[in-house]
């Protein structure tokens, strides 16, 4: 089967935004790159039911969806709640900037899941609110509620007056204000 080319390129293009969707599905960096994979196999297998639009919400749909599904199945795994087995096994950075970024992973961990991808679908990835929800499959007016107490929710568990008190990190900064940066994967 030949891709056109177009399609490939828009299917390139959206992998690093899908790997840190993917991270703030799983919170586990070694599984990111096997669900951005199986995401993309699924579209190429797909690819006759993709209608035009946006390719990237397409395969946020795709890898979504997939990640639900892997979860549904994997609920007898032992759960690790407290992250201590996880605690122990990862070195703290030594720059402030990874500690920023570490404060906020954190944060953004403790956000309900739906606030969770809607913060990182508007904030991270840079999508307009209709993209972000059409790939959770709600309403417009829904998602911009949850990115709005998801940005709430952060500045208070980060005790910030602003998000300029964060610093210069632009991913951070874009998904407490709003702003419609990319997020590095």
């Amino acid at each position: 089967m030949r891709l056109d080319p177009a399609l490939q390129s828009a299917m390139l293009a959206a992998v690093p935004d899908m790997r840190a969707f993917a991270l703030s599905l799983c919170h586990q960096r070694d599984r990111v790159d096997d669900l951005v994979q199986e995401a993309l196999l699924r579209a190429l297998n797909n690819i006759q039911s993709f209608k035009g639009g946006n390719m990237t919400a397409w395969l946020f749909t795709i890898l979504r969806n997939n990640f639900l599904n892997e979860y549904r199945k994997s609920r007898h795994q032992v759960a690790d709640p407290s992250e201590y087995f996880v605690g122990t096994m990862t070195s703290q950075p030594d720059q402030e900037a990874h500690l920023q970024l570490d404060e906020f992973r954190t944060a953004l961990g403790r956000l309900p899941s739906d606030q969770r991808e809607a913060v990182v679908l508007v904030g991270g990835a840079g999508m307009s609110y209709e993209e972000a929800a059409g790939v959770c499959r709600c309403a417009v007016g829904t998602m911009k509620s949850r990115v709005f107490r998801a940005r709430a929710r952060l500045a208070e568990l980060m005790a910030l007056d602003s998000p300029h008190d964060l610093g210069p990190d632009c991913a951070i900064q874009a998904a407490l204000s709003g702003g419609n940066l990319r997020w590095a994967a």
